[in-house]
This record gives C-alpha cells, structure tokens and sequence, in this order.
C-alpha cells in the first residue's frame, strides 16, 4: 500500500480525477449507518480509516451495534455496504474491509 497519501488520483482522457482519503471516510461513515443493527459510526479517523493502494482501496472500522442482533451478520453487512459504496461511487476496488466491534447497546440511539 502506499505510504502517506492523501488521494486517489486516476488518469482519464479529458483530465485528472483526484479522489481525496476524506470522501472516502465519508463515503464508508454513510454507508456503515445505513446497516441495520449499527448504533452509530462518525465519520472520523477515529472510527473509520481508509488507506489508499496503488490501485485499490482498504478500509477499517469500528462499531457500536445493538444488542440481540448477530454481530457476524451485521460485519458481514457493513463490509458489503462499504465496498458497494466505495466501488459504484467511485470506481475504485476495494480490497478489503475490516469491521472491529467496539461495543454492544442496549437500545438505539442515534
């Protein structure tokens, strides 16, 4: 993986794409919300951490998720919903997703 970049740049016909580690984040936050079962994710570098490949993209998390939900079923969920969101948004293949549970709630809570 590449050391200390900032952005994915991708070269096209008409110009330069510049894909910023930034929209990313964001991108993977919004996408880990949507999943069923997670309490919550900020869209932080505390929580979430993309790391940019030459031509890849590899992303990890940390959750909170509500308790009485399969905790296997909900990684599984927040890696697919990631990738998609990554890859149909921005081109870019990812290569992986890592999903760390960090703690169980009792209840939504936003």
């Amino acid at each position: 993986m590449a050391e200390n970049k900032d952005y994915m740049t991708e070269e096209l016909e008409k110009g330069t794409v510049n894909i910023n580690e930034d929209v990313l984040l964001t991108i993977s936050a919004a996408a880990v919300k949507d999943v069923e079962g997670v309490v919550s994710v900020r869209n932080d570098r505390k929580n979430i951490h993309v790391e940019l490949g030459e031509d890849t993209v590899s992303v990890d998390c940390g959750l909170v998720v509500i308790y009485g939900h399969s905790v296997v079923d909900i990684a599984k969920n927040v890696q697919n919903a990631v990738a998609n969101a990554i890859e149909s948004m921005t081109g870019l293949e990812v290569s992986r997703v890592d999903v760390n549970v960090t703690g169980i709630a009792m209840g939504k809570q936003g």
